[in-house]
């Protein structure tokens, strides 16, 4: 087929399932975010957290949020997105790996601008993505499957508390310092990722070209600033405040 054959149709599926990624990456930071509000405005963090009455109640706009992400629509969304992210990971090494054996040695992505071979990330995209991919089963021992894998597939423990699974994994330095590490490597990405996203789908005109940086910029930094917000709360929460 075309759209699998042709380099337009490979670096359309990237954009396609790189849009997924970043709309995972965006409601899940937000959702997240709402712990650092829960802390910083509402100042119910560390009542929800260690009283289980409260936490039942419903009282905590991150226990709400969590509650939001398991009704059926967003249960529905959610595996979609998530599939999306596995694809865009595995399909861009596939392409990549391809691409090196084609030309013979260790090549870049063949980008259309200039300002793009000018950019660190977009000449280590795979590296970065494996990065990514590697702490990301780090982080899914620390989170799925203490949530969703025993709620979905009844294997483990379930802890219904996020306020707790956040203290756990973020409450340690260690921790906090690997996650610190892979937001950043997260932000390299996405800055190199977001507005070539766009360029592939057409809008890569002069006008248009430095004004899609600028946003991918800016949709890189909010994702991952909120992320990196959540993880020091938590570490905060647990180590100073708790």
């Amino acid at each position: 087929m075309f759209i699998f054959n042709s380099s337009i149709g490979k670096k359309f599926i990237q954009a396609v399932s790189g849009a997924f990624l970043v709309l995972f990456l965006l409601l899940h930071a937000t959702i997240n975010f709402f712990s650092v509000i829960d802390s910083v405005f509402l100042h119910t963090y560390g009542a929800v957290a260690n009283d289980e009455v409260l936490f039942s109640a419903g009282d905590g706009l991150f226990k709400l949020g969590c509650d939001f992400m398991s009704t059926p629509f967003i249960s529905i969304m959610v595996p979609v997105l998530a599939l999306g992210f596995v694809i865009h990971i595995l399909y861009g090494c596939w392409l990549t790996v391809r691409n090196i054996i084609a030309r013979g040695g260790i090549k870049r992505y063949e980008v259309s601008q200039k300002g793009a071979t000018d950019s660190w990330s977009s000449k280590n995209m795979l590296v970065l993505g494996l990065l990514i991919l590697g702490i990301l089963a780090f982080h899914l021992t620390g989170f799925w499957m203490k949530m969703q894998m025993p709620e979905l597939l009844h294997i483990g423990t379930f802890e219904n508390n996020p306020y707790i699974l956040l203290g756990l994994v973020f409450g340690k330095w260690w921790s906090l310092l690997i996650y610190l590490a892979w937001f950043v490597v997260l932000w390299l990405h996405l800055t190199h990722g977001v507005w070539s996203m766009f360029q592939t789908v057409g809008w890569n005109g002069t006008t248009w070209f430095k004004r899609i940086k600028v946003i991918g910029n800016i949709i890189s930094t909010i994702i991952v600033v909120m992320f990196m917000a959540v993880a020091i709360n938590a570490f905060i929460q647990v180590n100073f405040i708790a």
